[in-house]
């Protein structure tokens, strides 16, 4: 037996390969029970990878071998632990009349069934059992259509990114917290020219320029909405020794340097602001004018020029983007409706890149949170999830698919913010889906994307607080921006404060939506890879307001909303030509598919 797997290997395998890995091969085949045709699919879609150049398979190594047995022993310990729990299950349900049990029971029952049985009614004989087919997916290695750039995939970036919470230090939080005033006091010295910066809470007889962070009276923010006399400033310590000192906007303030049309400028507990005004000695500081946060540069794509790092090959050809965000059922079951509504749709136009911002399994989903179902979570996303994916996959193979986690997923071993990207193991390590972290900056081709679950948007529209003034040496307004606009201007707000989540602290009845990690805020910046100071070409902030997508500076800014409510966006971008700028290639479109049933959250006001 070992000498006729060993002549089929040597057939199928590269011949250069070393006799120490033949050898090591044979055994594999011998111990795991595989065939040389399937090992070899393995091990090529293990050393799958993706470049600038397109693909590319790295050889057959000792050190590959060891990886893949020890992920064949990883996947033989799991089922060997889902095995047991079934042979446990089978002596106390084998005598069950499954026809006397009530309807939602038997609905707990069908929720995983890849294919629902049509429904029964009362009296009716009981549904017939849906035989499940194992799912057989060919690994199709064909390069795609795009090219990908996202997370650094290194032992030391992952590790940063998986780091432990509710471990945080209050020396770390206020190092965080300082470090980011005086990464904004530098920005605003140099934009408008400031040789020194003073403490708000030193009395002057001169105007002085000050920057902190605004923070809501304690005495008035438990439940109140931040108000013009509920603002404090607070300051560095390396400013002014970390002073905190109520803040007074003057009835007829002037804003400087805003987007012309704004009209006045909106303020929230965490914002980072630079001030004009003088402490009088009054035990406050009177600001007369507003210095608005220089705004991000545009990216090498939106300033007409091809970012070094990027081939210049790519992005030449027009390619589409599918944005869909969790929940993906409705709070009255599992049964997944509107995502496989949304499948049929998916393999009916075949985008080459599909991206999935969770919750995927939601945590807070009625049903798993009253034990009202017997199947693990791994099974429901493998069922639901990554078996559906895996078939769009294989019948578009130039495509690819994004995921990006939510703190609410289930699956997640990482449920805090900044938050890591999803386990390999839960999508098998499939070489054309790529696991990003929450929030996330990626680029597609040459298009830069950025996007967080949380529902930021939300959050910063219950706190701010609006305070009209006038315009002095405004920024004209970009082709198709709408200053005056309010979902534009909360957008805005996370590309000036370069965060993903600029709100501090959080609220309090929303604090269950994010578990901020202050001491690593810094993974929650807007700034690409740590240190590029450009703004993202497209902006997907997924909320339970309502759906837009709007041009905020030099970014298209995506609302998708929840597919839940039937909603989901298509965006169409451009092959790169000479004369064609970035607002011309981005084209987005905001759809509805009709939902099976009635489900999703309720609309909020905007």
């Amino acid at each position: 037996m070992d000498t006729k797997i060993r002549q089929e290997l040597e057939t199928i395998l590269p011949p250069q390969l070393k006799e120490s890995v033949l050898t090591e091969c044979v055994s594999i085949c011998t111990i795991y029970h595989i065939s040389p045709t399937d090992l070899k699919y393995k091990l090529e879609a293990m050393n799958y990878k993706a470049s600038n150049t397109g693909t590319e398979i790295a050889p057959i190594t000792k050190e590959t071998l060891s990886a893949f047995k020890q992920q064949m022993q990883r996947s033989m310990a799991r089922e060997t632990t889902k095995r047991a729990q079934v042979k446990a299950k089978a002596g106390v349900t084998a005598n069950v009349n499954r026809a006397r049990l009530p309807e939602g029971m038997m609905n707990q029952q069908r929720a995983m069934d890849v294919d629902l049985p049509g429904p029964s009614g009362s009296g009716s004989a009981p549904a017939p059992a849906v035989k499940k087919e194992p799912v057989t997916i060919s690994m199709n290695l064909t390069p795609s259509h795009v090219v990908f750039r996202g997370a650094k995939t290194d032992a030391e970036s992952k590790q940063i990114r998986t780091y432990r919470y509710m471990y945080e230090k209050i020396s770390e939080r206020s190092e965080v917290l300082d470090q980011t005033i005086d990464e904004f006091a530098e920005l605003v010295k140099d934009c408008f020219d400031i040789e020194e910066l003073a403490d708000p809470s030193s009395g002057t007889d001169d105007e002085v320029t000050v920057v902190g962070r605004i923070w809501q009276d304690p005495e008035t923010a438990a439940g109140a909405k931040l108000s013009e006399s509920s603002l404090w400033i607070e300051s560095s310590r390396m400013l002014a020794s970390g002073a905190r000192v109520p803040l007074r906007l003057d009835p007829a303030i002037k804003v400087k340097g805003c987007v012309q049309g704004s009209g006045g400028h909106g303020f929230y507990p965490g914002q980072i602001v630079a001030l004009q005004g003088r402490n009088g000695g009054g035990g406050y500081f009177h600001a007369t004018s507003i210095l608005s946060i220089p705004p991000l540069k545009p990216s090498p794509t939106a300033q007409g020029v091809l970012d070094p790092k990027t081939d210049p090959s790519i992005g030449g050809k027009d390619s589409t983007v599918c944005i869909a965000s969790g929940p993906f059922t409705p709070d009255s079951d599992l049964f997944f409706k509107p995502w496989r509504a949304f499948l049929e749709t998916l393999n009916a136009k075949k985008p080459h890149t599909l991206i999935l911002v969770g919750p995927f399994i939601d945590v807070s989903h009625p049903k798993i949170q009253n034990g009202e179902t017997d199947a693990s979570p791994a099974s429901i996303f493998r069922a639901r999830f990554l078996d559906p994916l895996r078939k769009f996959l294989q019948s578009s193979p130039s495509s690819i698919v994004v995921v990006i986690p939510s703190v609410r997923d289930i699956l997640s071993r990482h449920c805090v913010f900044p938050q890591s990207e999803f386990e390999a193991e839960i999508t098998d390590s499939h070489p054309r889906i790529y696991l990003q972290p929450n929030p996330a900056r990626f680029i597609i081709d040459d298009i830069s994307f950025a996007v967080t679950s949380i529902d930021v948007l939300f959050h910063l529209r219950k706190e701010e607080f609006v305070k009209r003034g006038v315009e002095v040496n405004s920024i004209p307004a970009q082709p198709g921006d709408t200053p005056s606009d309010t979902m534009t201007n909360l957008c805005r707000h996370m590309l000036d404060q370069r965060s993903f989540y600029p709100i501090f602290p959080v609220p309090q009845d929303l604090s269950h939506d994010v578990n901020l990690d202050v001491s690593h805020l810094d993974e929650a910046g807007m700034l690409d890879d740590g240190d590029v100071d450009y703004a993202p070409d497209v902006l997907i902030v997924p909320s339970r307001l309502k759906k837009f997508d709007k041009i905020v500076g030099t970014t298209l800014a995506i609302n998708p909303s929840f597919l839940t409510k039937g909603s989901y966006a298509m965006l169409n971008i451009g092959g790169r030509t000479g004369t064609q700028g970035l607002r011309e290639r981005l084209q987005a479109e905001l759809l509805t598919q009709e939902l099976p049933t009635a489900a999703g959250p309720k609309a909020e006001p905007s």
